[in-house]
């Protein structure tokens, strides 16, 4: 029998915890509960779970610090992570981001809407169905083995990161809209604000190091991979 997609919710607000619990196991999925950053890691060194839900404002350390250190640890890198947060400024949602959150749900939210976003998570963990090999100028990537090369230089690239490479290694020269992007790495966005892939593209230059200027950005259409880059 298939096991059921496990969720790990990290929030102190028992009221807030059970309520998601109670939609998450109506709809499928099996929900776990952690009230603090101890617990939820000994949760993620028993078993590691689809999907994280992970309030900002915990006691002890915040979410935004579990993120960062969630991501930048081999074992729990890929697992797709949703910020739950009650601050809602654009500098806050971005800082989220930042932090490795794959995306961030504002409180107070509607269930409809958190298993939306979960579930088009989920199918973000779904590798490209074209495998292989991908090589433009001296940037290479290897879809089957997770890696990306800059000069023979490895590169280290989150995993959203990774799937819109791969997207735009494999569609070179052509403009694509924010939207576009959206429908292609993200699937559902009927939630994410475009803003996201803003997000997402600036990291990805960042991790690219020199051959970030490989991606333009088209002025009013969206962004490019070019093995010229105008100088």
């Amino acid at each position: 029998m298939r096991s059921l997609p496990r969720i790990l919710i990290v929030e102190d607000e028992s009221a807030i915890a059970e309520l998601i619990s109670v939609n998450l196991r109506h709809n499928g999925f099996q929900p776990v509960w952690a009230m603090d950053a101890e617990s939820a890691q000994r949760e993620l060194d028993e078993i590691l779970p689809d999907v994280i839900l992970l309030d900002w404002m915990l006691p002890g350390e915040s979410g935004l610090a579990l993120a960062r250190k969630w991501r930048s640890a081999a074992r729990t890198k890929v697992v797709p992570i949703l910020m739950l947060t009650a601050r809602g400024d654009e500098a806050d949602r971005v800082a989220g981001l930042d932090a490795g959150a794959d995306d961030y749900i504002v409180k107070p939210f509607s269930p409809r809407e958190l298993l939306a976003r979960i579930r088009a998570v989920l199918r973000r963990r779904v590798p490209e169905s074209a495998g292989g090999l991908v090589k433009i100028s001296e940037l290479q990537l290897d879809a089957d083995t997770y890696r990306v090369s800059w000069q023979d230089k490895p590169l280290k690239v989150g995993p959203t990161e990774f799937k819109l490479l791969q997207y735009l290694m494999r569609h070179p020269e052509r403009v694509h809209t924010r939207g576009m992007l959206l429908d292609k790495i993200w699937g559902d966005h009927v939630y994410i604000e475009e803003r996201t892939v803003d997000v997402h593209v600036k990291r990805l230059r960042e991790s690219l190091g020199e051959a970030g200027a490989m991606i333009e950005t088209v002025r009013g259409a969206g962004y490019r991979l070019t093995a010229t880059p105008a100088v």
